[in-house]
């Protein structure tokens, strides 16, 4: 049993929905997990969790950098412990750009800082057209309009795999 340390940063609040699914899922495996936004984690005993994963959105091609930051404060207790990081983009919906190895914003990312992390996942996020400030939505309908995707001003759309963030949870759970 080892004890699991979630932490994300989000934009929307669909990472913050991945990461308690995550949770139950490492529950059910028996190991008790913590999941807590970024901007709260330092004030936990980090060196106590057995296993951090840290997951993080992306808006306009970047994660918050608030993100940076805490792997740069904490690179060398993350390199100490099995760890995994995992990046929410929309993306991440065409297949093409579904993993790791083949999303572009989370490969930018991985090249922008010196950690690495032992695990790593891509999940596409979720379309809230509706709950977009007037500017978000104006720019993110013409993102998808350049990249395809919907624009209908009305729309709600989840594109989240969840047998994907469940087989995530279980890989996390069998780290060593």
């Amino acid at each position: 049993m080892s004890r699991i340390l979630v932490v994300f940063s989000t934009t929307d609040g669909h990472t913050r929905r991945i990461c308690e699914r995550l949770q139950q899922i490492m529950e059910q495996q028996g190991h008790p997990t913590t999941v807590v936004p970024l901007d709260q984690a330092d004030a936990l005993d980090l060196p106590a969790f057995d296993k951090i994963v840290i997951g993080a959105s992306i808006r306009y091609g970047k994660h918050q950098p608030l993100v940076t930051q805490f792997i740069q404060r904490h690179q060398a207790l993350l390199e100490s412990k099995p760890n995994a990081f995992f990046s929410v983009n929309i993306v991440a919906r065409k297949p093409e750009k579904s993993r790791p190895d083949t999303n572009p914003y989370l490969i930018k990312f991985l090249r922008q800082i010196t950690w690495t992390p032992k695990l790593a996942a891509v999940f596409a996020g979720k379309l809230d057209y509706p709950r977009y400030r007037f500017f978000d939505r104006l720019m993110i309908r013409l993102i998808m309009l350049i990249t395809h995707g919907p624009t209908d001003p009305q729309a709600v759309i989840e594109f989240t795999d969840w047998q994907q963030v469940e087989a995530f949870g279980r890989r996390v759970s069998e780290m060593p």
